[in-house]
């Protein structure tokens, strides 16, 4: 789970490539936010080099997939403003994603509080403990939290809308990660 900010920028790369009828900017960002949504091929491919590279056992990688198969599919957004300035287009998007940076930040407190919890046989610290315990609460969480982002997007060399590269905020926001404690 810690290479998932990588992930990221991979899905970003494989998201933004296809343009089938971006006529407007905001055609374009519905086209790439419905890529996570219907679970696209691409979606699938990332997410799947994503979860291989991770350390964890084979029943957690299935976990961790279906955890990101949720919040992909059950992402909703509004897009709620398109402006145009020259070249470029701003689409601001209201949307709301499964809270798994609330289920991760709970899981990393119930350890800190409960370390004896997390001991092998040997009593020794279980890092495989802790992530079933964590990947728990990621499958269990159905808190939800809204975020707004602006997308940038501007034509291809085809003439299409595309989407630019997101800022790592609104990618971890997308991605339900965003820590959102550190706002003030």
């Amino acid at each position: 789970m810690k290479k998932i900010l990588g992930f990221l920028f991979i899905m970003f790369f494989l998201l933004t490539g296809c343009s089938l009828r971006n006529d407007t900017a905001k055609d374009a960002t519905k086209e790439f936010l419905d890529q996570y949504k219907n679970l696209s091929a691409s979606v699938l491919t990332g997410l799947e080099e994503v979860v291989e590279k991770e350390s964890l056992t084979d029943s957690q990688k299935d976990i961790y997939r279906d955890i990101l198969k949720k919040q992909y599919s059950d992402l909703s957004y509004e897009i709620v403003e398109e402006t145009y300035e020259n070249d470029l287009a701003y689409v601001k998007v209201k949307l709301k994603v499964y809270d798994l940076y609330k289920a991760q930040s709970e899981a990393a407190k119930y350890l800190n509080s409960n370390m004896d919890e997390f001991k092998d046989e040997n009593n020794n610290y279980s890092d495989k403990l802790y992530l079933d315990y964590k990947l728990d609460k990621m499958k269990k969480m159905n808190d939800k939290v809204e975020y707004t982002i602006e997308l940038t997007c501007q034509k291809n060399d085809k003439g299409k809308w595309q989407v630019n590269d997101l800022s790592q905020a609104d990618l971890e926001k997308i991605h339900g990660i965003y820590n959102y404690d550190t706002e003030s």
